[in-house]
């Protein structure tokens, strides 16, 4: 972005191409003071939430313009057939409405976090964190996460957490924890995205990537007060070959607080566990292998997926996993669905690889008659058919897999695209009963639920083959999109 402290000529570049590619006047970059802040609903990381729902709680701006750029990658890797096999973080946006995102500033990572008013994107400030990415096969993302009063939390080297105030200031503070020891160990590298409970307690996964102080990998916390403390994956699964938090899955916690769901597995072992732990003192409260439901056999829980569990209403877990055989489903996974207390796995939905469900309040859909107070949306790509599209399922309802031999969630509604919608999250809009989705044709989507069309679409880049990315919503209704690299701003 223009005006960013030391831009390198290829951030010029950046914007420059897209603003060409487009064919449009796209507002570049702004070299100009940041807006004032605009007070509205803050949308705090990855899936806004704790419960990682993504529901917005302000009526979302009409796709008509891009408002402003920031590129999120000033390196970008692209495969020899062009694909860009990069995760890239959610931005986090403050109730001030200032938006706070990573940067990645090299080949394979070296990240800064730059905070920029929501209104205009001009800088408020930027900062270059020491953390160094977990071994990887596609890069996996660096969030950030705001709570609900406008603290900012993120990982920095060697697994310390960085607690940020005053982010909707040019000076903001910053205080940086251990969850172990009183020695920096540079093999604890934090490996998810952090989760912060409305008391400001933090949650965060972790692996270790060579001789460490620690056993292994596992789950931190860090207190409201700077307190922290952690338990291996191994121990809070009973399962010795797991050894590290599942790489990219964020930590959910339940609507009341007080239980804490994870992923964790093992980089080069297929066994994969859902826990549920004590959100207080990290102590297991139950735990279960996760299993395609078709053969019984372990499904994989991979690292270059950014699967999280996400929490309905009623406290339901939903986890998206792969199947145990690669293919054997189409490449599509599961969507696996549990009790609170994980005792009883439901009927899963036909999607699980690499996204992470969101909330649909049932009154979104004027046609549903059905028994639920809430569905799931999902994307829903049949990969051995060619066919993109999204859906949004029942929960409690079922019917035949046309694909295999199970019963999978009922089909609400479901809508297909031009490509692959290159969603990990998706906003979902109670106001206008909609849902934001990108594509790899470029494009932002609004899915109205009511008429099941595309209603707006808003051409971003010319397409690009992209790991999955994240929709957002400001403060003031604005849409947050990435695509190619590059971060949008979009409203009216």
């Amino acid at each position: 972005m223009l005006g960013v402290e030391g831009t390198p000529l290829k951030r010029l570049l950046v914007v420059a191409s897209l603003i060409a590619a487009c064919g449009k006047s796209i507002p570049p970059a702004p070299d100009v003071p940041p807006a004032p802040g605009v007070s509205g609903p803050a949308w705090l990381g990855f899936g806004n939430n704790a419960q990682h729902v993504a529901n917005s709680a302000i009526a979302t701006r009409h796709l008509a313009r891009v408002r402003w750029v920031a590129p999120v990658d000033l390196d970008p890797q692209y495969t020899d057939d062009g694909e860009l096999l990069v995760h890239y973080g959610s931005p986090a946006i403050t109730s001030n409405n200032t938006v706070v995102f990573p940067v990645k500033q090299g080949a394979d990572g070296q990240f800064r976090i730059e905070a920029r008013s929501g209104t205009n994107g001009g800088l408020l400030w930027a900062y270059s964190t020491s953390y160094g990415e977990p071994p990887h096969d596609w890069l996996p993302p660096y969030s950030v996460t705001v709570d609900a009063s406008n603290k900012l939390y993120a990982v920095d080297g060697g697994g310390l957490l960085d607690v940020w105030d005053r982010v909707d200031t040019a000076q903001p503070t910053r205080l940086s924890y251990r969850f172990y020891g009183s020695t920096l160990d540079p093999a604890v590298i934090a490996d998810t995205p952090v989760t912060v409970d409305a008391a400001g307690n933090a949650y965060f996964g972790f692996l270790l990537n060579g001789a460490s102080t620690l056993p292994g990998g596992g789950i931190a916390r860090v207190s409201a007060a700077g307190a922290g403390t952690w338990v291996s994956a191994s121990t809070i699964s009973g399962d010795a070959s797991v050894t590290q938090a599942a790489m990219n899955s964020a930590p959910a916690l339940s609507p009341d607080g007080g239980t804490l769901y994870v992923a964790v597995d093992s980089s080069d072992h297929p066994n994969g566990y859902l826990l549920a732990l004590d959100s207080a003192t990290l102590a297991i409260k139950a735990r279960v292998l996760l299993v395609d439901p078709v053969t019984g056999d372990p499904a994989t829980v991979d690292d270059n997926a950014t699967s999280s569990p996400a929490i309905g209403p009623d406290g339901d877990v939903y986890l998206g996993v792969i199947e145990s055989a690669p293919g054997a489903h189409g490449s599509r996974g599961w969507l696996l669905h549990f009790n609170p207390d994980l005792s009883t796995s439901f009927t899963p939905g036909g999607f699980g690889w690499d996204d992470t469900a969101s909330v649909v309040p049932a009154s979104m859909v004027a046609s549903y008659t059905g028994p639920s107070k809430y569905l799931v949306m999902t994307k829903y790509n049949d990969y051995a058919g060619g066919v993109n599209r999204l859906a949004v399922l029942d929960p409690h309802d079922s019917q035949a897999d046309d694909i295999s031999t199970a019963r999978v969630m009922k089909e609400v509604l479901v809508i297909e695209g031009p490509r692959e919608f290159c969603v990990n999250t998706a906003a979902v809009d109670p106001a206008t009963k909609s849902i934001l989705v990108g594509n790899e044709d470029g494009n932002l989507y609004r899915w109205d639920l009511s008429s099941n069309t595309f209603t707006e679409r808003l051409s971003l880049t010319p397409g690009v083959g992209e790991a999955y990315t994240p929709t957002a919503v400001g403060a003031d209704g604005a849409v947050y999109a990435i695509s190619n690299a590059v971060l949008f701003s979009i409203g009216n």
